[in-house]
């Protein structure tokens, strides 16, 4: 693990970031224990605002954080800067709405008074991903400073400039956070100290393992979210033009690097052939330089390009056909094609394992229980989506589907008002939403006589 800037459209290393000391780390753990206790004492409405001001900065700064980036980990600008919009979206909705979702709530007994209040729990480590280096971040940070805790943020050791430029314009704000460039082992000891009182992560399911294990050890309050491998269902109804297009924008957001993005796609059988023809001219985009804002990005490491080959290779050697690119690219930095692969079956690595780039996986169905099954058929639940003209069959379709968001006729999106995270090995606990402010607070419970 190196805190580094790796430009992954050149493959050119820019900067290496030193480690925190173990001197720094009881320095920022003292510093957040102090500027929490002063945090809780001010009311929900006061920290609301306070944190709303985030948002003018933040989109002060939009070219030069989208920039950043595309630099530190590819992104095309055009979506960098939505990331950074929607980002402001995220403080605003919260600043709005925040002080709202922590009042008190009265509970009719006995008593002359009883009431439920939500309190902070303290310092929160969140240990954050690289594919959206400021949306994921501050969609955990922003609620849990609402909420009256303070933030440890320990990012992904591939975006460093952005983990200093974010924790700089919280600190200008006189917000409770700072960052650490940490390595396994002293989050592990970090983990055990008494001055964390939560742990929030995103990222992959063994590493999430290890980290609920060590938080369940030490009565840490946890929220995981650790990936997903989204089924899209078409139903023989469908829009087949509507549900290609609406499938491949899904496939190629962050060029394929996203949770929540659809991976594997289930057709019914009597639209395979119009929908395999509309859905690779629709996914088949060229990849460029992120600063030119292409379609399709560079991934964000070299080896997570090799991990999508071997994946394809092994599903090949299984009976998989591939429809469209599936080859690695001979030119300069991480690129990879949008490829579109047929013939999948469950035992497949494609269908499996979490494709985190810019391939998909074709499967098909005759019947509506078949549909079901397939789609549930996996170890991760995250998002899914359905598509029908008939939106009551397809609405009834979702509510069978083990997934923590399910859309008909569009996309999976995290979104400010929705609460987001999945079950079985998508994770545990929501982010987001009314749900998410409440996962780092101590639910007391008061009654007076």
């Amino acid at each position: 693990m190196i805190y580094q800037t790796l430009n992954p459209a050149l493959g050119l290393l820019e900067k290496i970031y030193e480690f925190s000391s173990d001197k720094t780390v009881e320095s920022v753990l003292s510093t957040l224990g102090s500027e929490f206790k002063k945090w809780r004492e001010i009311a929900p409405e006061e920290r609301a605002r306070r944190v709303g001001d985030l948002a003018a900065d933040l989109l002060a700064k939009q070219e030069e954080l989208a920039a950043m980036m595309a630099r530190e980990m590819g992104k095309p600008v055009g979506q960098g800067r939505s990331e950074i919009e929607k980002s402001a979206w995220l403080i605003k909705y919260y600043s709005e709405q925040g002080a709202g979702f922590l009042a008190e709530e009265s509970i009719a007994s006995e008593h002359s008074k009883s009431y439920v209040k939500f309190e902070p729990l303290g310092v929160i480590l969140c240990i954050m991903p690289w594919n959206f280096p400021f949306w994921q971040a501050l969609r955990f940070c922003i609620p849990v400073l609402v909420a009256g805790n303070a933030v440890l943020l320990k990012h992904a050791p591939s975006v460093p400039e952005c983990t200093v430029t974010l924790i700089d314009l919280f600190i200008k704000h006189g917000l409770p956070a700072r960052h650490l460039f940490i390595d396994e082992k002293q989050v592990a000891a970090i983990m055990t100290d008494r001055r964390i009182a939560g742990v929030s992560f995103t990222g992959s399911v063994r590493t999430g393992k290890i980290l609920a294990a060590r938080a369940g050890l030490h009565m840490k309050k946890s929220v995981f979210e650790l990936g997903g491998s989204d089924p899209y269902l078409v139903l023989e109804d469908a829009d087949v033009s509507s549900a290609a297009r609406i499938c491949a924008e899904s496939r190629l957001i962050n060029s394929g690097q996203s949770c929540v993005a659809a991976k594997r796609f289930i057709v019914h059988r009597s639209l395979r052939r119009d929908f395999e023809d509309a859905f690779c001219e629709a996914i088949n985009v060229p990849f460029g330089d992120p600063m030119e804002n292409p379609a399709l990005g560079p991934l964000a490491r070299d080896d997570l390009r090799m991990r999508l080959q071997d994946m394809i290779q092994e599903s090949k050697s299984k009976g998989a056909r591939v429809l469209l690119g599936g080859t690695l690219p001979d030119t300069r930095g991480f690129f990879y094609p949008a490829s579109v692969l047929t013939d999948i079956t469950t035992e497949m690595p494609v269908w499996e394992d979490e494709t985190f780039g810019p391939v998909a996986a074709l499967a098909y169905f005759d019947g509506e229980e078949e549909a079901i099954e397939l789609a549930n058929n996996s170890e991760f639940g995250l998002g899914a989506a359905v598509f029908s003209k008939d939106a009551v069959r397809a609405e009834s379709i979702a509510r069978k589907l083990e997934a923590g968001f399910c859309a008909v006729n569009d996309m999976v999106r995290s979104d400010p008002r929705f609460p987001f995270g999945g079950i079985k090995d998508s994770g545990i606990g929501r982010e987001l939403g009314s749900y998410g402010i409440k996962e780092f607070v101590n639910v007391k419970t008061i009654k007076v006589r």
